[in-house]
């Protein structure tokens, strides 16, 4: 998946015009989804161009990787195990830490730790607290968000075809009626994860996004 990755964007950028072809313009498209509708809409243009290059491997990373899942011979999604999830999700936390600490050296730490307004004994409950939220719970859920997603496709999918192949081939007579109802359900199933690999590249995009715009925000 990553060899067609590179490929089809390094075909459709290969020569770029200014009246692009149809590749130039879907590749266009799609880099737009990341540049418009999450960068620049959530970090303005100057941060959202400095992240950009991140946000989109980042998004087409979590998409090339949710495709297979619905790939006859593959049927498994890259991100429906461990391994990929949280290496994406190790590589959003250092963003958003170092997006932190690159523009609030001094104050990114103090600022997440012991907001301000807050009487100092409360410190005692709330400092753990935001610790655990922002430096712990933050990539876990990421990671784990995008893993069950994946992996609940991936079961329905095995369900649903298991037993249409068990219908078709192992039953007789009546029952090889219900196949036809269980391969619909999976044709469906199918076309629903289709909508999810995309879904879950956006979504895990835009929290990485929403992060590094948190560190970034001026009360730190």
């Amino acid at each position: 998946m990553a060899a067609i990755l590179i490929t089809l964007f390094a075909v459709a950028t290969r020569r770029l015009k200014l009246v692009p072809t149809k590749g130039q313009s879907l590749a266009e498209m799609a880099l737009d989804v990341v540049r418009v509708n999450i960068a620049e809409d959530l970090l303005g243009k100057k941060d959202g161009k400095r992240f950009l290059p991140l946000l989109t491997g980042i998004f087409f990373t979590v998409l090339a990787m949710n495709i297979p899942g619905i790939v006859p011979g593959f049927n498994i999604a890259g991100t429906s195990t461990i391994g990929m999830p949280l290496v994406l999700a190790v590589v959003a936390y250092v963003a958003f830490v170092y997006a932190g600490l690159k523009k609030h050296p001094l104050t990114f730490l103090k600022a997440s730790l012991f907001p301000p307004g807050v009487p100092w004994p409360i410190y005692i409950i709330v400092t753990p607290i935001e610790f655990f939220s922002i430096f712990i719970l933050r990539p876990i859920t990421l990671a784990l968000r995008l893993l069950m997603n994946m992996v609940a496709g991936h079961l329905l999918l095995v369900l649903t075809f298991s037993a249409t192949w068990f219908f078709f081939f192992e039953m007789e007579g009546f029952w090889k009626v219900f196949g036809i109802g269980t391969f619909a359900f999976g044709f469906i199933f199918t076309l629903f994860e289709m909508l999810v690999a995309v879904l879950q590249a956006y979504v895990f995009t835009l929290l990485t996004t929403v992060y590094i715009q948190l560190a970034l925000a001026e009360e730190h």
